[in-house]
């Protein structure tokens, strides 16, 4: 009977210390969000990432008009 507790009492210790590390972590992540001027930052990204992707699908579009193959 004593093996059996032993093993029961060190699952209980893992369970505790893996839920411990998941709020510690979820705290910190949590104290480190993102301001403001990250978010305009990432929409001005997303903004020019998508005005390049454009102009390539329009650029493409001109080669296969004229029956070209691009030239990289």
């Amino acid at each position: 009977m004593g093996g059996m507790t032993t093993v029961m009492v060190f699952l209980g210790a893992a369970v505790a210390l893996a839920v411990a590390a998941f709020v510690l972590v979820s705290w910190r992540d949590r104290r480190r969000q993102s301001g403001p001027e990250d978010s305009a930052a990432a929409r001005e990204a997303a903004s020019t990432q998508e005005r390049y992707a454009a102009e390539r699908h329009g650029a493409q579009g001109e080669v296969w008009q004229r029956g070209q193959t691009p030239q990289g």
